[in-house]
């Protein structure tokens, strides 16, 4: 029989490589997007313990943003944002993709059309109350 060794410097743990190459902050915030499907390694769902290759894709989805990636280096420390980047390549269309949505969020953002205001104001509850009478 056998056995399968496999070589450390070879492979690197799914959310270790993601903290490192700087897509979440910390090593649980990449635990739980990998086990809540938002992490894909060629088109499959997979555990955070997976052991991750040079040469694999990666889908990332991190709300409002898709990331396609192909793994270039493997890296289990956390580096400077040069370094991180040098561990994977995004593809183009997943760069145009990403471009397309963050000009299209600058111009909802700018027009008024995301503010969030937790209360109406003064101005917001006379015009809500000169709307109503009109209607009665």
């Amino acid at each position: 029989m056998q056995e399968k060794t496999v070589d450390v410097l070879s492979t690197v743990r799914l959310d270790k490589w993601l903290w490192a190459a700087r897509f979440f902050k910390t090593r649980s915030l990449a635990s739980t997007a990998i086990l809540n499907g938002r992490v894909k390694i060629n088109g499959d769902r997979c555990k955070p313990a997976k052991l991750l290759r040079v040469g694999d894709k990666l889908e990332i989805h991190s709300a409002p943003f898709d990331w396609h990636l192909l793994v270039l280096s493997l890296s289990e420390r956390r580096g400077s944002p040069a370094v991180a980047s040098a561990l994977f390549q995004e593809s183009e269309e997943s760069q145009e993709r990403r471009e397309e949505l963050r000009q299209q969020l600058k111009a909802a953002r700018g027009s008024g059309f995301l503010e969030n205001k937790a209360r109406p104001t003064k101005k917001d509850r006379r015009v809500l109350i000169n709307l109503k009478k009109k209607n009665i």
